[in-house]
């Protein structure tokens, strides 16, 4: 009885962590033009330690990631993306690392992200 009693209680703590890892899906614009963009964009927000998925559709600019935020927030993820060339709503990246993108990858920055280039260039 009293090893049912241990098991019964270890489950439950074991499912109250399980309950505390909380799972939340995003989308948020991000900009490039091609599936070579899409690839490096998608692969950008993966590296992010707690992101389960990441999607992006080069038709609407529109990423949707899936994360863990008791290991990360959306603010890793924008910085990711962001350092790997592309703008987001939130960031805006470099100038040195948007120059060393293919050319079937530049699009607009004057249009892409304004928010980005007036409040958060890194």
């Amino acid at each position: 009885m009293k090893t049912k009693v241990m098991l019964l209680a270890a489950l439950i703590m074991m499912g109250t962590g399980v309950l505390s890892a909380k799972e939340k899906t995003e989308k948020f614009k991000v900009y490039g033009n091609c599936s070579m963009c899409e690839k490096r964009i998608e692969k950008a927000a993966s590296s992010v330690e707690g992101v389960s998925k990441a999607d992006w559709n080069k038709e609407t600019k529109l990423i949707e990631v899936t994360l863990d935020d008791s290991k990360t927030d959306m603010h890793k993820v924008h910085m990711a993306i962001s350092n790997a060339g592309h703008d987001t709503d939130l960031h805006q990246a470099k100038d040195e690392v948007y120059n060393k993108l293919p050319g079937c990858c530049k699009y607009d920055r004057a249009k892409a992200a304004p928010k980005a280039a007036e409040e958060h260039k890194h």
